[in-house]
């Protein structure tokens, strides 16, 4: 890919208030050279279904704006433009007219972009997995001695008390049902970093409320940590989040664990 090429795409590239970039309709239809706003405005309405039918949000990647324009000295006014993510320029650039050079060339700019950045939120994601899986398996640890200073002794029903206030009823079997995963599966394996981090707040605030308040007996701790675990499914509830059974099942962390190994070679070499 030739410096120029990149530099057409680069140079009307805009970042916002949140440090995010995006293209401006407006801006990419003229360097598609559409003469007609109106006509890249179609292409925009087929890409904003392909975007829909892969899931994706439209409002995440078409999100519709004001712009001003000057019309002389004096006056100005405000005509519609959208921001667009890569992900959108990339599904655009599929929908273009592919007889124009310039869209064959953003064909393939913003597909090896949109891979490098999905390369990128992979490590991410895979970092935050295993950060908060490790936390997990230590605050678990915390968490299981501050239950047997309460009286607890079967620790696995404890167990299920906190993950029922936090799934709406469900135990651990039926999570894994919910999930499809095995048995022999370790729920906590197959969770991406959302779902980690609301167990890890169950977690660490059913074991400092068991602490703080020396509760005592197995029952009222078991319901401790039930309250606990549905205080925090309603917070994600109050915020508009994901309720946790909702959350698609993640690969093994053992694959999480071993691209960034393989990623922390590439960086050394």
């Amino acid at each position: 890919m030739s410096d120029q090429l990149i530099q057409v795409f680069e140079q009307i590239k805009q970042i916002n208030d949140y440090d995010q970039e995006y293209w401006s309709a407006r801006d990419m239809a003229g360097i598609l050279k559409y003469a007609k706003y109106a006509n890249f405005q179609e292409v925009i309405d087929k890409a904003k279904q392909s975007c829909k039918k892969s899931g994706q949000s439209i409002q995440n990647h078409f999100a519709d704006v004001g712009k001003m324009i000057e019309l002389g000295k004096t006056a100005s006014r405000e005509i519609s433009d959208i921001m667009l993510s890569r992900y959108a320029c990339y599904l655009i650039m599929q929908n273009a007219d592919p007889s124009k050079e310039i869209v064959a060339r953003g064909q393939t700019y913003f597909a090896i972009q949109t891979r490098r950045q999905e390369l990128q939120d992979e490590v991410i994601e895979d970092q935050k997995r295993v950060y908060l899986r490790d936390e997990m398996t230590t605050h678990g640890k915390h968490l299981a001695e501050a239950a047997s200073i309460a009286g607890v002794k079967n620790y696995g029903v404890f167990a299920n008390y906190g993950y029922m206030g936090l799934y709406g009823g469900m135990k651990m079997t039926d999570i894994q049902r919910k999930k499809k995963l095995k048995s022999s599966q370790s729920i906590l394996d197959h969770m991406g970093s959302e779902e980690l981090a609301a167990n890890l707040f169950r977690t660490t605030q059913t074991d400092a409320k068991i602490r703080r308040e020396n509760i005592q007996g197995e029952a009222r701790a078991n319901q401790t940590h039930f309250e606990v675990g549905k205080k925090v499914r309603q917070t994600i509830k109050d915020i508009g989040g994901t309720m946790p059974e909702k959350l698609p099942a993640a690969p093994a962390i053992k694959e999480s664990r071993r691209r960034l190994k393989s990623f922390a070679k590439k960086q050394i070499a």
